[in-house]
């Protein structure tokens, strides 16, 4: 079993079809949404495929030492994790295609209208060991 990151984007990525920012969306489409995304995570853990899965708030701040006491520095001129990352699903399956299989499922969870986002998302493996350094 090899262990992948299902990483949901608020940008980045190409729009999806659905392309209704959550904000917008009625409190009735952000449970439907909620309650696909939770039927989806309980489906994986009866097959053992489910890791863990969070969404992420939408505060934080990029932090950085910045020098033998200094406080440390926060944002920049780079966009945060906050702009970007909505949240993630972490699976453990027996192969990629399995991954993608599973992806491609998970973007199919309903947005506004009740309709499905078909929104990106980015399947990441995990490494298996660190990496070799070759000189």
């Amino acid at each position: 079993m090899a262990k992948y990151l299902l990483l949901k984007h608020y940008r980045g990525a190409p729009s999806p079809v659905n392309d209704v920012p959550m904000d917008q969306w009625t409190p009735e489409e952000i449970s439907a949404h909620m309650q696909y995304m939770n039927d989806f995570a309980a489906r994986l853990e009866k097959t053992g495929e489910f890791v863990d899965g969070q969404a992420l708030a939408p505060e934080g701040a990029w932090v950085r030492y910045d020098g033998e006491g200094r406080p440390p520095v926060t944002d920049g001129p780079f966009a945060e994790t906050k702009d970007l990352i909505a949240g993630w699903m972490v699976i453990d399956v027996d192969s990629y295609e399995r991954a993608v299989e599973l992806a491609g499922e998970l973007s199919a969870a309903p947005g506004a209208g009740g309709k499905p986002i078909h929104e990106w998302l980015e399947v990441r493996p995990f490494l298996a060991a660190p990496p070799t350094i070759t000189e």
